[in-house]
């Protein structure tokens, strides 16, 4: 039986240090990104505003169209950075991954300015 299991390990052995073998091993943890940061010159929450939310915030969020009119919101500054990172299903697609937090607090900016 001994003979068997040496014989095994004798066989096995060399096809175990071979880089197929290497290539099954799980790769390191790749080293998380850190978040990007916005430039200087995509930090205009007013053009970002009209390139992006323009559409259905109409009038530059001055008025009703078909998202809401944010000009002297009630909600709060986290209830709109939220929304804006996470979007309302249905209704308003999730910007997060699009914007840096820079930008939506660039936008956020833009959007507690506005008169009517």
């Amino acid at each position: 039986m001994l003979f068997v299991i040496v014989a095994a390990m004798v066989l096995i052995w060399p096809s175990l240090s071979s880089p197929a073998v290497a290539q099954l091993a799980p790769a390191p943890p790749a080293t998380p990104r850190a978040p990007a940061e916005a430039s200087p010159d995509d930090i205009d929450g007013e053009r970002m505003f009209a390139n992006t939310c323009g559409f259905c915030h109409q009038n530059g969020g001055r008025a009703e169209g078909r998202g809401p009119k944010l000009s002297k919101s009630e909600k709060s500054d986290e209830f709109i950075m939220e929304r804006i990172r996470k979007g309302k299903t249905g209704s308003m697609p999730a910007f997060g991954g699009v914007f840096s937090e820079g930008q939506i607090v660039a936008i956020l900016a833009y959007i507690r300015g506005l008169d009517d």
